[in-house]
This record gives structure tokens, C-alpha cells and sequence, in this order.
């Protein structure tokens, strides 16, 4: 074989070598991009996207403010990307917010209105509780300026006599006029949990 004829041979395979790289990166990078991604837990995306949300973004003024200069009211305070769990999430805390409302109308003292400060004073709570286990204490005697002794009262009932775990601290609840609603949330969401099929 002439040296030119190798020199012809080495560059074709050279040629179809680059050619098998290229199309087996393709390969590569399309078979990536069609696998399914891995489920990621309700909890674990909620984290996530709770994490983003809380990075500070350059383009975005701190109090953001309306061309008079009046705060702006009613802006969501977590955005997500993907529409169908936005939907799920709204649909979600409304349902949950419509339970509570449902199962503590008529209670004196009682107005959920949100996860936040409609439980302010511990008495959604004692409300939510009494309404399925109305002989572990009489709610007439509660009063929204007892704070402190009502959400002892709601967070240990709930555990002794429904197992639920105390999930939020009774210090921390007391500390705050406006409780985080994520924590709320999720201790709502135990109480439903529990008693969802009672009534």
C-alpha cells in the first residue's frame, strides 16, 4: 500500500471517527434530554422552589412599589414555573382553606381567612379540634386574648387524642402576630389528614 493511499485511508477513518463522535454525543444528549426526569416529592419541590424564590434578583426593587409609590398589594409570594403545579397548588390551599372555613362556621372568634394570621390567636385551632372531638374541652370558655393557652391546648389535645404531631411550638407561635403560613399550612394539612373521612 503507498504512502498516499495510507494517508487517503487514515484521514477517511478519521473522518468516520469524528462522524460516530458526533452522532454517538448526539445520541447522548437526546437520550438524556427524552429521559424522564425523576418525580421529586410535593415537600421536596415546594424547598426548591421556596429556595429560588428567596434569592435575591437584581432586577427586582425590594419593596416593590406602584408608579404613585403605594406598596403593591396582592403580588404571589412564590412564582412557579411549571402551570400545572401552580394549578395544583392553588387548588390545593383553596380546598384546604374552604375545609377549615367549613368545619369551624359558627365558632365565635372564628374567621379563616388565610394560613397566616387567621390563626394568630390560636383559637382556628381550638375550633378545628373541637369540632371532631367536641367533648375534649368546652370552646366557650376560650378566649382569642389567651393565646399561649390556647395553642397548648389545641397542639396537645390533637396529639393525645388524634395522634397528630405537634408540629408547630407554642413559644413560636406566641412570638409571632403573623405565623409563617407555609408552617400553618402544614400543620393544617396533618389535622385534614387525620380527620378527613370523620365527616
Amino acid at each position: 500500500m503507498s504512502v498516499e493511499t495510507m494517508t487517503k485511508t487514515s484521514s477517511e477513518v478519521q473522518q468516520q471517527g469524528d462522524r460516530i463522535i458526533k452522532t454517538t454525543t448526539t445520541e447522548v444528549i437526546t437520550k438524556s434530554a427524552m429521559q424522564p426526569q425523576q418525580k421529586m416529592s410535593p415537600f421536596a419541590k415546594f424547598r426548591q422552589l421556596d429556595r429560588q424564590n428567596s434569592l435575591p434578583n437584581p432586577k427586582t426593587p425590594t419593596t416593590p412599589t406602584t408608579p404613585g409609590g403605594s406598596k403593591v398589594v396582592g403580588r404571589p409570594l412564590f412564582v412557579f414555573t411549571d402551570p400545572n403545579m401552580a394549578n395544583r397548588a392553588l387548588t390545593a390551599k383553596d380546598s384546604l382553606l374552604l375545609w377549615c372555613q367549613t368545619k369551624t362556621f359558627g365558632y365565635e372568634n372564628v374567621n379563616i381567612e388565610n394560613f397566616s394570621t387567621s390563626w394568630s390567636d390560636g383559637l382556628a385551632f381550638c375550633a378545628l379540634i373541637h369540632h371532631y372531638l367536641p367533648d375534649a374541652f368546652d370552646f366557650s370558655k376560650l378566649t382569642p386574648k389567651d393565646r399561649r393557652h390556647n395553642f397548648t391546648l389545641a397542639f396537645r389535645v390533637a396529639d393525645e387524642k388524634a395522634g397528630i404531631a405537634p408540629l408547630l411550638d407554642v413559644d413560636d407561635m406566641v412570638m409571632y402576630k403573623k405565623p409563617d403560613w407555609k408552617c400553618v399550612f402544614c400543620y393544617v394539612q396533618s389535622i385534614y389528614r387525620r380527620f378527613r373521612n370523620e365527616d
